[in-house]
C-alpha cells in the first residue's frame, strides 16, 4: 500500500478554499484533452491528494481541517467546474469518512484518519448488478479466523480505479450490511478499467471483483445502522453530488459566455462593442443565470443545514438537512443539464463545440444526473412539507 509524499496538512476552511481555486486553475487547462482522448488523470489525482483536499474532513481532534460542509461543497464544485470527473472522483472518499465518523470505533477512526492525512485515497465498492433493488447486496463477508473473506462482484465503482483501500458494502453471515475497508492490492481483487459512460469518462467507474479476498476484522465498520437511525450520512453523499452538478452548471455557464463574445462576433462590422443584442440570446442568459446563482445559494444553505445535523443529530435536524440537500440536487441537475443545453442551442450545428470539448459539459451532465432520479427529490420535499413526512434514511436522500 502505497501513499503520496509530502502531503500538505490544510487547517481552515479559507486555507482549503484557497488550495481549491489554485488547483482548478491548474486542472482546467488540459480537462477537455483529458475527457477526449480519456486520459486517466493520476498525475492530477497524485497532486490532489498531496494538496491535503482529501483529508479536509477528517475532525481536529484527529488531525485535520474539519471543515464545513459549506466548504467542502464549495470545494467540490470549484474541482468539478475544472474538471467533472476529477471532481467526483473523491465524491465516496468523503462518503466513506462519512460512515466512519458515525459508525467507526475510536481505534478505527484514529488509524483510517491517520491514512488519509498521510495521503491516501478511498474508492468505492457499492452498487451491485441483477438485484431485486438497487438498495439490496449479495457480496458475501464470510469470517475466517481473525478476520474475513469477501466474495462478489461491485460496478460502477468510482474512484477504485485510484484507490489504496476500497471501502465496500458486503452482506455479513447474519444477512447485515457492513462497509469493509479492503486495501486495494490485497490478494484476489481485481479493478477493471471497463466504465464506458459518454460522460465523465475519466472517473474510473468500471468495475471490482472479490475472489475470496481477506480483510481484518478491524478493517470492516457498520454500515446498514447508519441507515438504521437518523445520521447524516444520506445527505452528505447527496451534497457532494449536488455540488459536482453545479460545478459543471458553473463550467458551461462560463464557457457560453466566452463562446458567444469570441466565436460569434456578429457586431464587429457595425462598430457595436456588446457581444450580441439578440434578445433571444440575452434572455437564454439572463434565465441560466438566475438559476446557476440560485442553485449556488441553495448549495450554500444545504451545507448550513448538514452542519447542523452533524453537530446535533436527531430525526428532526436529518430530515431537515436531507430535504435542503434534495432541494439544491434537484435544481442542480436541471441547471447542470440546460448550461450545456444552451451552449449548443447558441453554436448551432457549428463543430466548435467539439473541436474544443464544450460538448463534455452536457455529456457529464447528463450522465452524472442519473446517478439517482431527481424525480423522487421533488416527491419527498412536497412530501415533507405538505404531510410532514420525514424522508427515508438511505444514501440517496
Amino acid at each position: 500500500m502505497t501513499f503520496s509524499h509530502h502531503v500538505a496538512v490544510i487547517t481552515s476552511d479559507e486555507q482549503a478554499l484557497i488550495v481549491a481555486s489554485d488547483l482548478a486553475e491548474d486542472f482546467r487547462r488540459d480537462s477537455a484533452l483529458r475527457d477526449r482522448e480519456r486520459r486517466l488523470p493520476l498525475a492530477e489525482l497524485d497532486v490532489f491528494s498531496r494538496s491535503g483536499l482529501w483529508g479536509i474532513r477528517v475532525p481536529k481532534e484527529y488531525g485535520g481541517a474539519g471543515v464545513s460542509n459549506v466548504t467542502l461543497a464549495k470545494v467540490t464544485a470549484l474541482i468539478a467546474q475544472a474538471d467533472a470527473s476529477l471532481g467526483q472522483i473523491p465524491q465516496n472518499h468523503f462518503y466513506a469518512l462519512e460512515v466512519l465518523r458515525v459508525n467507526g470505533n475510536p481505534e478505527q477512526q484514529k488509524r483510517l484518519y491517520a491514512e488519509v492525512l498521510a495521503g491516501q485515497r478511498f474508492g468505492n465498492a457499492l452498487a451491485e448488478l441483477g438485484t431485486k433493488t438497487a438498495h439490496d447486496r449479495v457480496t458475501k463477508l464470510t469470517r475466517d479466523g481473525d478476520g474475513y473473506r469477501i466474495t462478489g462482484r461491485k460496478f460502477y465503482s468510482t474512484g477504485a480505479l485510484y484507490a489504496q483501500r476500497i471501502p465496500t458494502s458486503v452482506v455479513d453471515e447474519n444477512g447485515i450490511q457492513q462497509l469493509a475497508f479492503v486495501p486495494s492490492d490485497s490478494l484476489g481483487l481485481t479493478v477493471i478499467d471497463d466504465w464506458s459512460g459518454f460522460g465523465q469518462r475519466t472517473t474510473g467507474s468500471g468495475s471490482v471483483v472479490f475472489d475470496n479476498v481477506w480483510v481484518a476484522a478491524a478493517d470492516v465498520i457498520p454500515f446498514q445502522s447508519a441507515f438504521e437511525r437518523p445520521t447524516p450520512v444520506g445527505p452528505l453523499a447527496q451534497i457532494l453530488h449536488a455540488a459536482i452538478d453545479t460545478g459543471i452548471a458553473r463550467a458551461a455557464f462560463e464557457d457560453a459566455l466566452h463562446f458567444v463574445r469570441t466565436k460569434t462576433r456578429p457586431w464587429i462590422d457595425s462598430g457595436n462593442d456588446k457581444a450580441t443584442e439578440d434578445p433571444l440570446t440575452l434572455k437564454s442568459f439572463g434565465h441560466l443565470s438566475i438559476r446557476l446563482h440560485a442553485t449556488e445559494a441553495l448549495l450554500e444553505r444545504a451545507g448550513v443545514f448538514l452542519d447542523r445535523a452533524q453537530a446535533q443529530t436527531n430525526a428532526q435536524t436529518v430530515a431537515a438537512a436531507s430535504i435542503a440537500v434534495a432541494e439544491v440536487r434537484a435544481l442542480s441537475t436541471e441547471i447542470s443539464l440546460a448550461a450545456g443545453s444552451t451552449l449548443f442551442e447558441l453554436a448551432g450545428s457549428q463543430a466548435t463545440l467539439a473541436e474544443h470539448g464544450l460538448d463534455r459539459h452536457w455529456r457529464n451532465a447528463r450522465v452524472h444526473t442519473l446517478h439517482d432520479p431527481v424525480r423522487w427529490k421533488y416527491h419527498a420535499v412536497g412530501n415533507y412539507y405538505l404531510n410532514d413526512e420525514n424522508p427515508p434514511l438511505r444514501g440517496t436522500i
